[in-house]
């Protein structure tokens, strides 16, 4: 009975560990927005990354790793203007690719701009984003976003 028990809290322990393993979020997302004018504005796309992790451009080559992705579900409300822009990212050449990656770390803007057909609305989409440090990479993630511009 005892051996029983004592198999039992390890396989529970080795659970545990798994699943909190699994929790781990480096990176979280905010949002706002700002008009320009009566028919211009921009959404701010935030991203702060936790210290010694990193999310890449938007911009990556095929066969490296999940560049960051915005898409915005479609509304007769705004016509997006052009593509979500980003900061200058940080390059190194990575050897598990064999060519130079753009990323970011501790934090980074995106900003889309919109033209706007009513004074007000609520932007909709969700981001695809990668995020890595020095030793692992974590799947691709997505979340959804909701912004209003008023």
């Amino acid at each position: 009975m005892r051996k029983l028990i004592f198999i039992f809290s390890l396989l529970l322990i080795g659970f545990t560990s798994k699943s909190n393993a699994q929790l781990e979020k480096p990176v979280s997302w905010s949002y706002s927005a700002r008009k320009l004018d009566k028919l211009n504005a921009i959404v701010y796309l935030k991203a702060s990354i936790d210290e010694g992790w990193h999310i890449y451009a938007q911009n990556g080559k095929s066969g490296g790793p999940t560049p960051t992705k915005f898409s915005f579900n479609k509304n007769k409300d705004y016509v997006l203007l052009g593509k979500a822009m980003e900061p200058k990212p940080m390059i190194k050449f990575e050897k598990v690719y064999g060519f130079n990656v753009s990323y970011f770390e501790k934090e980074v803007v995106f900003q889309q701009k919109i033209k706007l057909n009513l004074k007000q609305t609520m932007i909709k989409g969700k981001v695809e984003f990668m995020v890595c440090n020095n030793h692992q990479c974590l799947p691709p993630d997505e979340v959804n976003f909701s912004v209003p511009v008023k």
